[in-house]
């Protein structure tokens, strides 16, 4: 038996290659890459949500692999309804979620590495959602990076995207590359599993559910066809010229200022140089120059135009007609815009993204701030993430937190404001995130006042400090320490991150790259042997969500097995199924014969 990456290096190369791919229904016989699912999936707090089913990653074992090779290999696997739940979204709707069983999860954890490994060389590089060393910023590092001299932006959003894919279309575009029926049923009988609302089942007739294992990669391939149209149909269509002609009155207003110079003549020099910076060195409205870019991530996509307005509104017709008549998809009209670059801004991945215009900014003796593109964090958003810790404008406490230790506190508030710097440090307006930080400092002096029942300049003093970044600056912040007796001390800080722009900034939003190594869960359910007894009989895995679950409340002393993982520092363990039932209903379990 091939392991895991061996198999996949193999699709790899024949995605590499877009040869066709074949048999890939009995790629789903190979218990490694159950393994190398199982250890990808078991992370993820949604390993442990019930779908349908009570079934979760709980008691999960070798056996089960076993069981679900042999249904898909006879053929009496089938696919169970998801549980759909609602989440809200910022405009105040609701998105529905389908939460898929845990079997069905390690079977479309395992279709989507074969998938992605066979289609992840052929996908464009305009696409950077939901794929290995793509993201967010990727996406946004391209437009400020290449798309200057960008005059028109076309937002895109396909409406309902992910509740309106075709089925048909989706089978038929897979076929084309993928030659094997029986792996093609089991999709589609995926897409059709239908879900579970209040209990009552619905079947699915087309989309793809959010929140599925799979469900983005499909997505991706549904739309890789789209991808392909723009940029080699659309974009040759509307690009030409290799560079704008040069401005007549720039020039002339050149040859004027290099006379005098040479002539040694200094009086209308300085008004001549003032009045050639005012305009553009090319012109912008040369009709043999045209520039079209194009980015999507997920169902939002962003095309960037430099051309006339009618051209832009004749592009989004176009896109909108092509989106229609070969995937059956909708443009959104509300959120599908066309933005004058320089006078107004795109919302693309929640930031504001602009053409800049300073003629007085000099570098060198140049503009160079002109027709960049600059990204931005939109007021609105500072606004709306400083509205959780504001009641009438001022900062308030927390009292859902009050219960929490200091150190947790802090912590907290961390976590939440270095996800905000960390995601807009691509912006030249990062430094506006000063306000949040003055509003969630303030809010959480209030919180830890309101816990201790002291005033708020205490415990600024009883927490004031000072820390160093990787940039070299010291800069205050708030600190707890939590002492240990032999081990270095836990320390939360709230702040201390430099408000400084980096442009080159990358942020942990890309799904993870996997190397050809076993990990330490995967070894020790390999081993099949009990951790707490030592048999060697229907081992499976015991799972907690997470460790402070260990903390038995009306328990002088935990039991044995809670002790094992609080020592081990981990949330697993690999026990018999004896053991596990033991621990389930809290009785004690067995002991090795040698101790």
């Amino acid at each position: 038996m091939r392991n895991a990456e061996t198999v996949l290096a193999i699709i790899r190369d024949r995605g590499t290659r877009r040869l066709p791919l074949e048999r890939v229904h009995s790629l789903l016989y190979n218990p490694d890459l159950y393994l190398r699912a199982y250890a990808r999936l078991y992370p993820n707090q949604g390993a442990m949500t019930k779908g349908s089913t009570a079934e979760t990653v709980d008691g999960m074992s070798l056996a089960k692999i076993e069981r679900i090779i042999t249904s898909l290999r006879e053929r009496t696997f089938r696919w169970q309804p998801a549980r759909r739940v609602y989440i809200p979204k910022r405009n105040g709707k609701q998105r529905p979620l389908g939460i898929p069983t845990w079997t069905d999860k390690l079977v479309q954890e395992v279709m989507r590495s074969i998938l992605e490994a066979y289609y992840e060389p052929q996908f464009s590089s305009s696409s950077h959602g939901f794929r290995p060393g793509h993201g967010c910023h990727t996406a946004l590092q391209t437009i400020q990076h290449w798309w200057k001299g960008t005059k028109w932006f076309i937002e895109g959003d396909i409406a309902q995207y992910f509740d309106t894919i075709n089925h048909d279309i989706l089978i038929a575009i897979l076929r084309e590359k993928i030659h094997d029926e029986r792996f093609l049923r089991l999709v589609r009988e995926l897409l059709e599993a239908g879900y579970l609302e209040e209990w009552k089942f619905t079947k699915t007739m087309s989309g793809s559910p959010q929140g599925g294992v799979i469900s983005p990669l499909l997505s991706n391939i549904y739309l890789d066809r789209f991808d392909q149209w723009v940029t080699q149909v659309l974009v040759p269509a509307h690009t030409r010229g290799e560079r704008r002609k040069e401005n007549v009155t720039y020039a002339r207003l050149c040859t004027r200022i290099t006379r005098l110079r040479n002539r040694g003549k200094r009086e209308g020099l300085r008004a001549l140089i003032k009045q050639r910076r005012t305009l553009p060195s090319y012109d912008p409205n040369d009709p043999g120059y045209r520039r079209l870019h194009y980015i999507r991530y997920a169902d939002d996509f962003l095309l960037g135009y430099a051309g006339t307005k009618e051209e832009a509104e004749e592009i989004k017709r176009t896109i909108k007609g092509w989106l229609h008549d070969n995937l059956k998809l909708n443009l959104s009209e509300e959120k599908t815009l066309i933005t004058h670059a320089r006078t107004e801004a795109a919302r693309f991945l929640g930031y504001d993204i602009v053409s800049q215009h300073d003629d007085s900014r000099i570098t060198a003796g140049r503009r160079h701030l002109n027709t960049n593109i600059g990204l931005r964090v939109p007021p609105d958003v500072i606004a709306n993430q400083c509205a959780r810790y504001l009641q009438r404008g001022i900062p308030i406490h927390r009292t859902e937190l009050l219960a929490d230790s200091d150190y947790t506190i802090i912590s907290h508030y961390q976590q939440e404001y270095r996800g905000v710097v960390q995601y807009y440090l691509l912006a030249y307006n990062v430094s506006r995130l000063d306000w949040l930080h003055y509003v969630m400092e303030g809010s959480l002096l209030k919180t830890l006042a309101a816990k201790h029942r002291m005033t708020v300049r205490a415990i600024k003093a009883k927490y004031k400090a000072t820390t160093t970044t990787a940039e070299g600056k010291t800069l205050r912040c708030l600190e707890a320490r939590v002492l240990r007796a032999g081990k270095p001390d836990l320390v939360a800080q709230f702040g201390g991150i430099s408000l400084t722009r980096k442009p080159y900034a990358t942020i942990d939003d890309r799904p993870q790259i996997w190397f050809n190594r076993r990990t330490e869960l995967e070894k020790r359910l390999l081993a099949e042997e009990c951790e707490l007894c030592g048999s060697r009989e229907h081992i499976e895995v015991h799972h907690i969500r997470k460790l402070a679950d260990l903390d038995q409340q009306g328990r002088k002393e935990k039991p044995r097995w809670a002790k094992v993982m609080a020592a081990r520092r981990r949330k697993t363990l690999v026990v018999c199924r004896d053991c596990h039932v033991n621990i389930t209903h809290g009785r004690p379990t067995r002991q090795r014969s040698t101790e």
